[in-house]
């Protein structure tokens, strides 16, 4: 660092000069405005020394970042012309920008890569890979501070050379722009010359200029991606969706309530993973596992006993029974009455406006995939021994495993391992932790309820081989050196979900997928082309089923009406719950994420055993965490663990979403007794510790000077 400290004093003086003695002041459209006659006339006696001396203050404006460019841009048409302005500015902002750049990247691009170079090294990436088109769209839209993207992509690994020709190349078109409003500027005689049309004029185009130029560059764009495809001359369908399951569903509702011709493909079930083999089966297992457990609390709600004798089949066709009586919500039938063709059948998309359904070819606008994805079953030795079951198949079963042995203790492995040792089962989950991604005391407290259930745990370990001796199925468990035994009849793997991008052509398409396996999409949620969309679990970057049914809403709106505006898909308040008891409901960072990221915050803690209604019920187990702003009441996320959390997160995302503090929520009044006062309470920590101690030893001189004390 000592070898760019010259160079740092040198920037730091001019910059302060700058300032000090208000230089800023002959860079006003004012000042120069003011001195427009004698420039124009010391240009027209001294052209070259002019634009030589207007070129290198251009360059320097630039080069430091300083305050000034845009006004010296409009006074070069003013003076120059707009022949001689725009060749002028055009080299003088590139020199410049390009100097900043190589100042930012020689000053800062070391200690910010050092620093975090693991949160940008999706960035890194993307420059890499696509880093002069990006530059060039950034640079086509005069009205984003250019001094930024010089310093921003200084920090990058784009090189220089290729950044000083896009930049010279993409502001061309916007000091095009500027310089001609400037020459409609220097026309100005008085203040009724602003009515003028030329000037008016001027102003409209830089106005719209930004929006025609990232129309023009989405077409570039469009006819690189599209190069080699044929496309229709009309269209059979205004939107295919393919895949049934809650991103799909919600897509073509909203396609078909305007109206849009829109099919649905499923080659499997209606209403996909979620109806089928995740949250409805689970929950309907859960309530009834609930039972049990209530049932052996007997005497802590006054009952001497309790009995319950069950059938565990009778249990699975319980679960059965709600996926029956859920099922027509997403039928066939349903959305067939909405206005939606419904297609039962394999899809594949033979060109980014074709589909083949099972022979069946289909010409389509745009094309939404929302093909969800399975369990991630990884490649151990001896899998092929065993028999072994996954979130999908466990519902097939009607006999109660003795001997469960779980791999994962996510949300999953959670909530089922909690279930069947409910039911009775000798359950052992083996894993990193229990909700390993949440913080630690989340982790600590269900590890406690677990164990105090009979749940073995074996955290810290990992399968690494199963076995079968003497008709005994067992799993070789390592940690380091240490290696055990643990012998099943059934093993349940929930280390989570693979998203499904296989076998419907994206490999034909080379539509490119993420580190993390999911179909790459921008914050339109559109793929390599820009009318093939993606959401839910197959886009990323939850596998929640109102995540997908969030990003639907996105998909479908700037699928169909996306050439008049496209709306960014808002992750802002994404809430999700893992229905173990107690519940885990959690909102915007944790503790962990915020420390991962670098990002202040402060605390607030409230314990539910201090909660009338959760004394009531039995239920005084868990608490409410809420993240602020240092010195604020505004949210950065809340974890509440507890009865009913995936019930009271709500207000927490609500608050999120619409910019809500916490003074508000102590604001609301909330019934009593109720779980949700356990939010108010938490809001009512945080006032306390924000309490405005000097005003309130004011207020107390004032009761006592009340009381004539």
């Amino acid at each position: 660092m000592h070898k760019r400290a010259p160079l740092i004093i040198i920037i730091a003086l001019l910059i302060g000069a700058f300032f000090l003695f208000d230089l800023g002041r002959f860079l006003s459209l004012e000042y120069l405005q003011s001195q427009r006659a004698g420039l124009v006339g010391y240009f027209q006696t001294n052209p070259l020394s002019m634009a030589l001396g207007f070129f290198l203050a251009y360059v320097a404006v630039t080069g430091l970042s300083l305050p000034g460019a845009a006004v010296l841009t409009l006074v070069a048409g003013a003076i120059f012309g707009i022949f001689w302005g725009t060749l002028i500015v055009s080299f003088a902002s590139t020199l410049g920008a390009t100097l900043a750049f190589l100042l930012s990247r020689f000053l800062l691009r070391d200690w910010v890569q050092k620093k975090f170079g693991d949160r940008l090294s999706a960035i890194n990436v993307g420059i890499e890979k696509d880093g002069p088109f990006y530059l060039f769209g950034l640079r086509l839209v005069p009205l984003f501070p250019f001094f930024i993207i010089n310093l921003l992509m200084g920090l990058t690994a784009i090189p220089a050379r290729t950044y000083a020709w896009v930049s010279q190349v993409g502001m061309l078109a916007g000091t095009l722009v500027y310089v001609n409003a400037g020459t409609q500027l220097g026309q100005l005689e008085s203040l009724s010359g602003i009515l003028s049309p030329g000037l008016l004029g001027s102003f409209v185009l830089l106005g719209l200029f930004p929006l025609i130029a990232r129309r023009g560059l989405d077409w570039l764009r469009a006819q690189r991606v599209y190069e080699g495809w044929e496309k229709p001359t009309s269209f059979d369908r205004n939107l295919i969706v393919i895949g049934a399951g809650s991103g799909g569903l919600v897509t073509v509702y909203i396609a078909a309530a305007v109206k849009a011709k829109v099919s649905l493909v499923e080659k499997h079930k209606m209403g996909g993973d979620c109806l089928n083999t995740g949250c409805v089966p689970s929950k309907a297992l859960i309530r009834s596992a609930r039972f049990l457990s209530d049932a052996k609390r007997a005497s802590e709600l006054g009952f001497q006993s309790t009995e319950v004798k069950f059938d565990f089949a009778d249990v699975m066709e319980r679960v059965h029974r709600v996926i029956k009586t859920v099922e027509p919500h997403d039928s066939v039938e349903r959305y067939t009455d909405l206005g939606v063709e419904v297609i039962q059948g394999t899809a594949r998309i033979v060109s980014p406006w074709k589909v083949d359904i099972d022979g069946q070819k289909l010409t389509t606008k745009n094309i939404v995939i929302a093909t969800g994805a399975r369990p991630f079953v990884p490649p151990l030795p001896g899998l092929d021994q065993i028999s072994y079951l996954t979130s999908d198949t466990v519902w097939e079963i009607r006999k109660l495993p003795k001997q469960l042995l779980i791999l994962g203790g996510g949300p999953i492995g959670s909530e089922l391992g909690q279930c069947f040792a409910r039911f009775g089962s000798e359950v052992t989950i083996v894993g990193p932790g229990l909700l390993p991604r949440e913080d630690k005391e989340v982790g600590d407290l269900l590890i406690e309820r677990f164990q105090n259930e009979g749940v073995q745990l074996q955290l810290g370990y990992r399968v690494k081989e199963f076995r079968v001796e003497e008709g005994r199925q067992l799993a070789v468990c390592c940690k380091g050196e240490d290696e055990q035994l643990i012998e099943f009849d059934q093993v349940l793997f929930a280390l989570g979900r693979a998203p499904n991008t296989t076998g419907f052509g994206l490999e034909e398409l080379k539509i490119p997928l993420t580190s993390k396996g999911t179909i790459e999409t921008n914050e339109f949620l559109q793929t390599r082309y820009p009318n093939i969309f993606a959401c839910g679990d197959v886009a990323g970057p939850y596998q929640y089923t109102h995540a997908a049914a969030h990003q639907a809403w996105y998909t479908a709106v700037n699928a169909l009406f996306g050439s008049l505006r496209r709306f960014r898909v808002d992750y802002s308040a994404i809430p999700h719950t893992t229905y173990t008891e107690p519940e885990v409901a959690k909102v915007g960072l944790s503790e962990k994420e915020a420390q991962a990221q670098g990002i202040e915050y402060e605390v607030t803690h409230f314990d539910l055993a201090e909660l009338d209604r959760a004394i009531a019920d039995e239920a005084a187990e868990g608490f409410v965490k809420v993240l602020t702003v240092p010195g604020k009441d505004r949210i950065l996320g809340a974890i509440i663990m507890g009865e009913h959390a995936g019930e009271l997160i709500t207000e927490f995302v609500t608050a999120m979403r619409h910019g809500l503090g916490l003074n508000k929520i102590l604001g609301t009044v909330h019934a009593y007794p109720t779980l949700s006062e356990a939010n108010k309470y938490a809001a009512g920590e945080w006032k306390r510790a924000h309490a405005p101690e000097k005003l309130l030893r004011w207020v107390e001189r004032f009761h006592s000077w009340r009381r004539g004390a």
